[in-house]
Formats: C-alpha cells, structure tokens, sequence
C-alpha cells in the first residue's frame, strides 16, 4: 500500500490562502472554542506545553556542537485538534538572532501534520507565514471579543514582521480604525512601518520616538518587540477603556497587572508553564523567560487570583465568561503561542491545497520495505 503526502513550498501556501486574515480569524476563533470544551491534546503529561526544545550549553568540550546565543534553540511543538479538523501534527522551528545576518528569518519553521490514526504524513509545509498568521489572528480574535467597537486609535510596540501581521489581523475585525501609531526602538523602522500602513491599508499612520505619549492616545496597543528588550511602561500611561494585547515579552509596572483585568490566551498553558518552571529548579529563571512570567509571580505572592479563577479568551468565546464589562475597563490580553493554532490553520491551508491542487506530491514509499514478503 503505497503512502503519499503534499509538500507546499511558501508560495504554495500563499496560493492557498495562508495570507487571508479574515479567515485566519476564523479558524483561530474555532480552535480556541475547541480548547474551551477540551477537545485538544499538546504535549507532555499535562496535555498543555508549549513544547520541547533544545537548549544549548554555554560552552561544550564537542567543536560541532552549537553553543547557546540569543534565541538560539530548536523547538517541537507536537498537537491534536478535534472537531472537524480531527487532525495531529508538529511545528518544528529552529530559531539564532544571528539569522538576519545570513539573509535568513529569526527563526525558520515547518509544519507536518499526520493521520491521527496511522501516522502517516498528510501535508509537509513552509510554515514562516503560517506561524505568523496564526499568531497575528490570536490578538485578532481578542480585540473582536474584548475591545470597544468605538476604537479608533491603534498603537504597535514593536513594528517587526509579527506585529505587522498582528495589525493586519486585528484591523480584519476593528473596522472603525483611522490612525496607527508606530513605536520602535528603531525609529527608521517604526517610519517604515507607518509608510507600508499608509500604502498598504490607507490609513493614517506616524511613527512615535514617545512610549508614553503613544500609549495615552491608544484604544488598542499591540505588543509583539524583541524578547532581547521587553518592553517597559506605567499603569498610569494607559487610558481607560485601552485593550492591550500582548504578543511578546513587557515588563510594565506592577500595577499595570494588579488594576486591568487579564484576560488569558488558554489557562492550561499556563498552568504547564508554572509546572515546568517548578521542575526546573530555578522557578524564578524560567519565569524571567515566559511572557506570563511577571502574572506567575504575582500568583505566587498571592497578588493576583490563583490561573484557575482567570479569564481565557476561549471561555468568553464558549459564553462561559463575560467579555467587555463597560466601556473604562483596561483589558490586556495575553497570548503565547499554541501548536493547536498552527494545526489548526495549518489543515485550512491544506484542505484549501487539495481542493485547488496546489503542492507537490510526494512518494513515502509504494510497499513499506518492512512489510514486504
């Protein structure tokens, strides 16, 4: 019995519609109601982590072997999703800060997904604009549940590829947008960043050198800066009724987490996050690593309500939780990143393949070598 599988190059992803936000939007919507009834399993005991990576030493006896660097490592992110999409598959990435100056992305991701019941190979696919469409429509998703319709002022912290793919996302759903603010510690990127917004979306968009004057105008900020530099604020420079919706590192001032409402992307992530930052023997030093790290230690010192009296997202989706309470309320969102979201739209784009005949086959093998007579 011979096996086959697609292998879809990056422009056949395009082709098959890995850029279409409103649809991302969608299917991201789909997985995090699927997370809220439990119909999902990523990896380890707990069903919930992040996945498993690769950590290099900082120095090795071994000539060959790589040695630890800014955001250098190799991470598998193993999941199940249910529902219609009843699929199992894996992103795989490997990540250097020194990528850029190869001509090469940060990081460089793929995405396989398998038969849940054979495991055999379905799809082989680039998977750089799928892991960034999916994370840019997670935010995407929280600002059509949680931000005020009225929004009018958009601000971006950080203006690299991912937060440009959450703005087109989240301007998919917040149709009321007149203006971008573009805040970078690059100012010629974050003027780069308004001029693509301005050709791209025909809004009016300038770039800000004043953290704090941008924030004051903002109804909703994204955040998706560099993991080398979190990014830093005050409660007091948040106007009320913002959503803020984090996508990277931040370390703003403890109040800012004690007087918004946190609004989780999925609690058991979290909780997986907490259980391996205790299993690792330095708590502290893992949380320093995590975007919820800040949230955690606030948990620890019994500031904040315990993960399992938080809001997700996903329970607001189900309407096992409200949304936005009144329109003063200062919500911040806070996402991580879930396989089930690259699986999720990782089988869309394949099914969209299939139906289009997009992609490459490619032959496992006719009779499995081990099985003939």
């Amino acid at each position: 019995m011979s096996t086959e599988f697609i292998y879809l190059s990056e422009q056949d992803t395009i082709d098959a519609g890995v850029l279409d936000a409103p649809r991302c939007v969608d299917v991201c919507s789909e997985v995090f109601e699927l997370l809220a009834k439990g119909d999902y399993l990523m990896g380890g005991s707990n069903h919930n982590s992040h996945g498993m990576g690769l950590v290099f030493p900082k120095e090795s006896p071994f000539p060959n072997m790589p040695v630890a660097g800014p955001d250098r490592r190799f991470v598998a992110m193993p999941a199940y999703l249910g529902g219609r999409f009843d699929i199992c598959g894996n992103k795989w990435y490997g990540s250097n800060a020194a990528n850029p100056s190869k001509g090469l992305p940060r990081s460089v991701l793929t995405v396989m997904l398998n038969n849940k019941d054979t495991g055999e190979p379905l799809a082989l696919m680039s998977a750089n604009l799928l892991s960034a469409a999916r994370t840019g429509a997670v935010p995407a998703v929280a600002s059509k549940y949680l931000a005020r319709k009225d929004s009018e002022v958009i601000s971006m912290i950080g203006c690299g590829p991912i937060n440009q793919s959450c703005l087109r996302h989240i301007l998919s759903q917040m149709l009321k947008i007149k203006k971008v603010i573009c805040f970078d510690l690059f100012t010629e990127k974050a003027e780069s960043c308004a001029k693509w917004i301005c050709e791209t979306f025909h809004l009016d968009a300038a770039a800000s050198t004043d953290l704090q004057d941008t924030l004051s105008q903002s109804d909703i900020t994204t955040i998706a800066a560099s993991r080398l530099k979190p990014v830093n604020f005050k409660k007091d420079w948040i106007k009320p009724g913002t959503t803020v919706l984090v996508t990277g590192p931040i370390m703003p001032d403890t109040d800012f987490w004690l007087n918004t409402r946190i609004v989780l992307d999925h609690i058991g992530l979290h909780e997986s996050y907490v259980e391996e930052a205790v299993a690792s023997g330095d708590k502290d030093k893992y949380y320093a690593g995590v975007i919820g790290g800040p949230i955690y230690h606030l948990i620890d010192d019994h500031r904040l309500p315990s993960l399992q009296d938080s809001d997700s997202i996903g329970q607001i989706i189900a309407g096992q939780k409200p949304g936005r309470k009144d329109d003063n309320e200062i919500i911040t969102f806070v996402a991580c990143g879930m396989s089930v979201f690259d699986v999720g739209w990782g089988y869309e784009i394949y099914q969209n393949a299939l139906k289009k005949n997009i992609g490459q086959k490619m032959l496992l093998w006719d009779t499995p070598y081990q099985l003939r007579s």
